[in-house]
């Protein structure tokens, strides 16, 4: 499986190619998203016909090329308007070998953004490029007012395959979300489903939220997605998704989220790095059908695993990013603990299936290295129309009301048998308050032989920690399950852990 260079990605941010650059005064046709889906529709039915890409000096741009030249952003779209967004536009090249189809929406009426090379300040060092050959912008940034009024800052990026990230106010990007994830992880390698025309509704003045309409395209599947996004103090996105597959999907991942994770105190061993710890994202949260509230921390494994939570219609998951303080990190420039958490809320029963979690080896943090998706039991057939909502939340993510686990730790028993010593650290919550005595400990392994938890007060915390010892022996893997009840009833979440040697 191939991996997603984040750092690449990045560098980006801070058929229906086009063939040349469109007319200036293009003429405007009539718009609805309806027209979007019957266009998903009609390619599904066709053969699929990879788009041309840019011509070959663009593709053979270097990273330090590519940033000589950046967006002028006072000529925005709709920068000369009262709207209340303005769109920044991003060059092909590089990591982007297609481009994609712009459109302005307004009054109902579409009417395509022309490529404007001369929209893009550069320095002394830009190398001339071509003008001429299936040109075009590779995506686009969203700006509104957030915290400084008659100020407009960006907060969403669309850019590259289908990925697309957020932030709240004050946040730092961090995880992104896909369109659709295909063959994550499978042998044969995954497939990376592509966004390739884009139409953006212009806002009334005033208006807090924006309407954007994607028109999906790959090899196994065409399909049309809708996305109002609201910015805020977390930024919200209702996702309507209408997908049409081509051959069958055997293996769909739906809302796909890809994170980051080098290490924390459970794998810090392993790098000889002056930072205690380094991600994007430290767990999977998952509120399941049945009710149960599961925390998963992630891990850099040795080799590729894929963890699957059976379910059925799921409340929600999303990948966290629970650790907050400058502290955690301490690295000045990344701000990870500014990072977003993105939580999953579907819209409707969802049926059978299971939450994913796929791990891949990293060496360097540029990697993306973790996917979450909601795989479906059932195949999608060829022929078919699937529908699905949800709705996006990039920002500290959901607080429950059952106390959370804020951290985990692990390493080697230094006294007394050989084996592993595990802490689970549960945050200051009221329904932890009182004497730890008062907790039923919920330990179970389906692989060894677990010792007597043990549950104090933490006092730099004022939660409870919970620890206790295994000893694998010579088991490569080995379950973990743990939890506090009072009463007989839940009062923190779930917390599983996959140990490997």
């Amino acid at each position: 499986m191939s991996r997603l260079s984040r750092r690449s990605f990045l560098a980006g941010v801070s058929g229906l190619a086009l063939t040349a650059p469109l007319a200036a005064k293009a003429a405007s046709v009539p718009f609805r998203h309806q027209d979007v889906i019957d266009k998903a529709r009609m390619l599904a039915q066709m053969p699929y016909h990879t788009r041309a890409k840019v011509p070959q000096d663009w593709l053979d741009l270097t990273y330090e090329d590519y940033q000589t030249r950046w967006f002028r952003s006072r000529d925005a779209l709709w920068s000369k308007t009262e709207r209340s967004y303005n769109v920044d536009f991003f060059l092909p090249g590089l990591y982007f070998p297609r481009a994609v189809q712009m459109h302005s929406v307004a009054d109902g009426l579409a009417q395509p953004v022309a490529f404007d090379l001369t929209l893009f300040d550069k320095t002394d060092k830009a190398p001339d490029l071509s003008t001429e050959g299936a040109l075009g912008y590779s995506g686009f940034r969203l700006r509104t007012e957030l915290s400084e009024p008659g100020k407009k800052n960006e907060f969403c990026v669309f850019q590259g395959a289908s990925y697309f990230r957020a932030i709240g106010i004050g946040q730092a990007y961090g995880l992104s979300a896909r369109g659709l994830a295909l063959h994550t992880g499978d042998a044969e390698g995954e497939e990376f489903p592509e966004f390739t025309e884009f139409w953006l509704e212009a806002p009334a003045p005033g208006q807090r939220h924006m309407v954007v309409h994607a028109l999906m395209d790959s090899p196994s599947v065409a399909g049309a997605y809708r996305f109002t996004i609201t910015p805020g103090a977390a930024c919200v996105m209702e996702v309507e998704a209408t997908l049409f597959p081509r051959e069958e999907l055997t293996h769909a991942g739906i809302a796909p989220l890809t994170s980051m994770f080098l290490f924390d105190r459970t794998n810090r061993n392993r790098f000889d790095d002056f930072r205690p710890a380094v991600h994007d994202s430290d767990g999977l949260l998952i509120e399941n059908g049945n009710g149960e509230t599961l925390w998963r921390p992630l891990a850099n494994p040795a080799q590729l695993q894929v963890s699957s939570f059976v379910d059925e219609n799921p409340r929600g998951f999303g990948l966290m990013q629970r650790s907050r303080n400058l502290s955690d990190f301490a690295d000045l420039e990344a701000h990870y603990q500014d990072r977003p958490s993105l939580w999953v809320e579907p819209k409707g029963d969802w049926g059978k299936g299971a939450v994913t979690l796929v791990e891949i080896p990293a060496d360097k943090e540029i990697y993306d290295n973790i996917v979450a998706y909601w795989r479906p039991r059932t195949p999608y057939p060829a022929g078919a129309e699937v529908r699905l909502d949800y709705r996006l939340t990039w920002g500290p993510g959901p607080t429950g009301t059952l106390a959370q686990v804020v951290d985990t730790a692990a390493g080697a028993r230094v006294f007394g048998d050989p084996g592993r010593i595990m802490t689970v650290d549960f945050e200051d919550h009221p329904l932890l308050a009182g004497d730890p005595e008062n907790f039923d400990v919920v330990l179970s392994s389906p692989h060894v032989e677990l010792s007597t938890g043990v549950l104090q007060r933490n006092p730099a915390t004022g939660g409870l920690r919970l620890a206790f010892s295994f000893e694998p022996g010579d088991r490569s893997l080995v379950e973990l399950r743990a939890a506090l009840r009072r009463d007989g009833q839940p009062a923190t979440e779930v917390w599983l852990y996959r140990w490997t040697a």
